[in-house]
């Protein structure tokens, strides 16, 4: 069972504790914090995050296969595949990140903004 995260802080369960979740709803957790992460910041776990804070600096033109490598260097190791990736413009300098996702024998489907 994994801890929900929303918007970077632990969900409370209104009783004292935090929510969990577990099966599809934990393993969309796990891929969120680890996309959401930048790559590096955890210094004994400096394999964990993405790079996708980057894609800013990318040029237009290779931002798509920058994004897809990012997604994939920060997912490997969870048991899912990724289907697609896709950028749109999120204003103000920032992109918007969709990811598609096959594991827990569900396809699941997450945005973030970079």
């Amino acid at each position: 069972m994994e801890l929900w995260l929303r918007d970077g802080d632990y969900v409370p369960d209104g009783r004292g504790g935090l929510v969990r979740s577990e099966g599809a709803e934990a393993l969309l957790q796990r891929v969120l914090f680890r996309l959401c992460a930048r790559r590096g910041s955890f210094p004994m776990l400096p394999e964990i995050g993405s790079e996708l804070y980057r894609l800013g600096s990318e040029p237009r033109c290779s931002r798509l296969s920058a994004a897809r490598q990012y997604v994939a260097e920060a997912l490997r190791g969870e048991a899912v595949s990724v289907e697609d990736v896709t950028l749109s413009d999120a204003g103000g300098g920032r992109v918007a990140v969709e990811v598609q996702l096959s594991g827990e024998g569900e396809r699941l489907s997450l945005r973030l903004t970079v």
